[in-house]
């Protein structure tokens, strides 16, 4: 949706293949957390595989920060990022295996992955340099306590891997972004475009799934279910590129200095995380009801169809509410209708289940179609309603 109001004496950096590159070991990294959770469907499983994704959401995005505002052409440069690239590819093939003494390959590159961020950061960051210098005694803490937690009992582990999230998440709460250079249509592509990993990796899910049942045929149910899962993951998509994205990026646009900083920060590092999270459980969802049309969803497998959806829908409903506009009612009721799914899942086939995902999908299109025909401009919140939600 194009924008004339948005600030266009800045001009637009696109985001490079060199980014584009290393972007692709997250791809494998998303599918490595889903193996988790499907080789472990129950609570515990849940917890780790959400743990690893939120410390590997909050590298990618610091990462994303770095090349945002510092420039990666230099040989010297680009050397330090593929470095991490490496670092994350260990960190993602020994993400099944990050429970226990087998952590330790995980804890370790991913270690590495932060302090070869902030070394370039504090290194090329110029004008950065002290903003980051902020965020690093908290960077550091986080990533020793994983290495902590390889030498204590698994229960120990999870309480560390759990402080360490915080106090990643927590960090820049408390010391604030101000200081760190971005560059509004460059940010916003990057993790506009991360969703699109995100949802490929859906994709990949309906595949693997139809590979891991030894399928020798494809079937006129099969085929019916692999077109409504394409169908869901499209529904994703369209609730999110076809009218939000375009309002986040203007609004993210129209803030200048450290108001933007804020502002990326909590649209886009903190609040896409259910967007993400919501895919992958989605993924999980999906993978059930093309191996067993059939049969009921059950546990993890009926809590990932129904609440993944109802994660991501009520996520978009928080950027709306951060970026000032009042949340969608029909965000709002779609998240409750997929919620509803959960405990009718348990009860009818997990085919018919997932019709009734994307007919909820399908409303919301329709509902972003009438708004980019029409014009409709979303309402604004008073100032005093933005106020509580703004950075102190």
């Amino acid at each position: 949706m194009a924008d004339p109001e948005t600030n266009l004496t800045e001009p637009r950096r696109p985001v490079s293949t060199f980014e584009l590159f290393f972007d692709l070991v997250f791809v494998f990294s998303l599918t490595r957390v889903t193996d988790l959770i499907l080789g472990e469907p129950n609570a515990g499983g849940v917890l780790r595989g959400m743990l690893v994704l939120a410390l590997l959401w909050w590298a990618w995005g610091a990462y994303a920060w770095l090349t945002n505002a510092v420039d990666t052409d230099s040989a010297a440069a680009r050397g330090v990022v593929l470095a991490a690239m490496g670092a994350m590819m260990v960190v993602a093939v020994a993400v099944p295996l990050s429970s226990g003494k087998n952590a330790l390959p995980f804890a370790l590159a991913y270690f590495v992955v932060r302090v070869l961020h902030l070394v370039l950061f504090a290194v090329a960051g110029g004008a950065n340099r002290a903003a980051i210098l902020r965020l690093a005694p908290g960077n550091l803490a986080a990533s020793i306590l994983l290495i902590i937690g390889v030498w204590v009992p698994t229960q120990i582990q999870v309480v560390l891997w759990c402080l360490a999230v915080v106090i990643d998440y927590g960090t820049p709460i408390i010391t604030g972004v101000g200081g760190f250079t971005v560059h509004a249509g460059h940010f916003f592509e990057r993790h506009s475009l991360f969703m699109i990993i995100a949802l490929g990796e859906s994709v990949v899910s309906v595949g693997a799934a139809v590979l891991r049942g030894d399928r020798v045929q494809i079937t006129p149910l099969l085929a019916t279910t692999i077109l409504l899962g394409v169908a869901a993951i499209g529904g994703l998509w369209w609730a999110y590129f076809d009218w939000e994205a375009a309002l986040s990026e203007r609004q993210l646009a129209r803030a200048i200095g450290a108001e933007r900083a804020h502002l990326a920060r909590d649209m886009f590092s903190y609040l896409h995380l259910p967007l993400v999270a919501g895919v992958v459980f989605i993924a999980v969802g999906l993978e059930a009801v093309v191996s067993h049309p059939h049969e009921h969803l059950h546990g993890v497998f009926a809590f990932g169809l129904g609440g993944g959806a109802a994660l991501f829908m009520f996520g978009l409903s928080a950027i709306s509410g951060r970026r000032g506009h009042r949340p969608r009612l029909d965000h709002l009721v779609a998240g409750l209708l997929c919620l509803c799914l959960i405990p009718l899942s348990l009860f009818v086939q997990s085919l018919v289940t997932l019709v009734l995902l994307v007919v909820i999908l399908l409303v919301i299109a329709y509902i972003d179609r009438h708004h980019g025909r029409t014009g409709y401009q979303p309402r604004v919140r008073s100032a005093a309603q933005q106020a509580v939600s703004a950075d102190a």
